[in-house]
């Protein structure tokens, strides 16, 4: 007999989950949805492996001392650092580079796959998560980020938002960078200011334009008594940082107007405010500018990253969370330029964009919204095993191979339980019918169906126990022959309960 006492603990890791099945064919249709997109847009699928080289992912390279920080590593036996890969751009970036001259340029790319955050978990925060991504690596000029903004734009409608329920912001680095140099922040010495600085715009439709200033200033008391520590800029430094702000939701010209204002004086941000008036008239020109793509200078995103223009979708509609509470999800994926990614490892410049999707996040409001339905797909008939020698095994064995060649998913029951519990089995699989053939039933040639959606709606009505024995709810018995057209017939009926349900 085993020792209980020594059993191991069953427990997942802290920041990882557990995926079930209606989950995962939630996730496969939107994918299939945005795949769609991308392939309508001419990128083509490619994968690269979940570990690379520690160094192949930039920034986050391993000191001697904490070779995990930010990354899970290890060591291979030649002492080589090895990481689970972070994202999918520094990956894609890695294989650009190795195969730069047979690859056709520009070279256009979509990848779905499990990335790894080795950081402090917490609610909504995990430590693996799956990412969509489309790239295009080789075009220098802004057509490549108009086209990222309106195919966003158009993966958000494939998967059922409407219009006004979304909206993919568009800004971009150099702007950003020309109003620090224009306020005086410029240089390695103000990078911590800069930083916060960033941080205070990002913080835009949280804390309002006011709550902006505060944080661009002497710093913000919150509700919760809390204090964030501002970037200390004068008033008329916050001013020039707020012309941003305030340029968020005018008209494309005043908002442009607004930029180039903000930017006086810095030949990086009015390059980067004329980038933006030429995505802008590309998108117009393309049809999106009804609400779809808005150039917006309040878009903040991963800085250190990206080169140029930058981008975000957001979801604007109002969604029950997995709690039921009405929630505003907010940014579900986004992207941008990065021309100094692939350069890395080829010491010329290699321009190149691209956006990310958060599967997870974007799966969950998707589903929230009703737009994810895995309703029509079918639970197993199971075909009850009620004689177990060899002869008998066969018989229902042979059921269910006809079942399945009408292309009626089934299975035999494998366990070792008798009746009452295999119907149990049946019931939490969530199954349509349960197929039982005893011995009475075996020599008349003949089948009972249990209809087990249509009993328990008919049990439901039945207080008596005596009166449910005799009326065998949802159960007829059929000859044989019969089992799959009779079987079909029941999964018809359910099918079409569903659709006036």
């Amino acid at each position: 007999m085993a020792d209980k006492s020594q059993k191991m603990l069953a427990r997942l890791p802290r920041g990882f989950v557990d995926r079930h099945a209606d989950d995962i064919r939630a996730v496969e249709l939107m994918m299939g949805r945005i795949k769609a997109v991308y392939e309508l847009y001419g990128f083509e699928p490619a994968d690269q492996p979940l570990i690379e080289y520690t160094d192949a992912l930039g920034k986050f390279l391993p000191d001697q001392d904490r070779p995990n920080e930010g990354v899970f590593s290890f060591q291979d036996d030649d002492e080589q650092w090895l990481s689970l890969r972070y994202d999918l751009t520094a990956p894609m970036a890695r294989f650009v580079a190795e195969n730069y001259d047979r690859l056709p340029k520009p070279f256009r790319s979509y990848r779905a796959g499990w990335v790894f955050r080795n950081e402090k978990p917490g609610p909504g925060r995990f430590r693996q998560f799956m990412q969509f991504d489309a790239d295009t690596v080789g075009t220098p000029g802004v057509a490549a980020d108009a086209e990222m903004a309106m195919m966003m734009a158009d993966v958000m409608e494939a998967l059922g938002i409407a219009r006004g329920d979304y909206v993919i912001r568009v800004n971009n680095r150099k702007v950003l960078d020309g109003v620090l140099e224009a306020i005086g922040l410029g240089g390695d010495d103000n990078a911590g200011r800069r930083l916060t600085v960033l941080r205070a715009i990002d913080k835009l439709d949280k804390v309002g334009p006011e709550g902006v200033r505060d944080l661009l200033g002497k710093g913000r008391l919150d509700e919760s008594g809390d204090f964030t520590k501002g970037a200390g800029l004068t008033a008329e430094q916050a001013d020039k940082v707020l012309l941003l702000t305030t340029a968020s939701d005018s008209d494309p010209a005043v908002k442009l107007q607004a930029m180039r204002a903000a930017v006086s004086g810095s030949a990086r941000g009015e390059e980067g405010v004329q980038e933006l008036a030429d995505i802008g008239a590309m998108v117009a020109a393309a049809g999106y500018d009804d609400g779809r793509v808005k150039i917006d200078p309040s878009v903040v995103r991963g800085l250190e990253y990206y080169t140029g223009p930058v981008y975000e979708a957001e979801l604007l509609a109002e969604i029950p969370n997995d709690e039921g509470k009405i929630v505003r999800f907010g940014s579900v994926g986004g992207g941008g330029r990065y021309d100094g990614l692939v350069s890395r490892f080829r010491g010329e410049p290699v321009p190149a964009t691209g956006f990310s999707i958060g599967v997870s996040r974007l799966m969950t409001a998707l589903k929230n919204l009703g737009k994810l339905d895995t309703s029509d797909v079918v639970a197993p008939v199971v075909v009850l095993v009620m004689d177990r020698d060899t002869e008998s095994l066969g018989r229902y064995q042979k059921m269910v191979s006809d079942l399945r060649r009408a292309g009626i998913r089934a299975e035999m029951y494998l366990g070792g339980a008798g009746m009452k519990a295999q119907l149990k089995y049946a019931d939490r699989r969530g199954s349509p019918v349960a197929v039982i053939q005893g011995g009475n039933e075996r020599e008349a040639g003949q089948v009972q169906l249990k209809d087990l959606i249509e009993g328990a709606r008919q049990a439901a009505a039945i207080a008596d126990h005596a009166e449910y024995k005799e009326a065998r709810p949802g159960q007829a018995t059929v000859a044989e022959a019969d089992l799959v057209a009779e079987v079909r017939k029941i999964l018809d009926a359910q099918a079409a309960e569903r659709g006036r349900g």
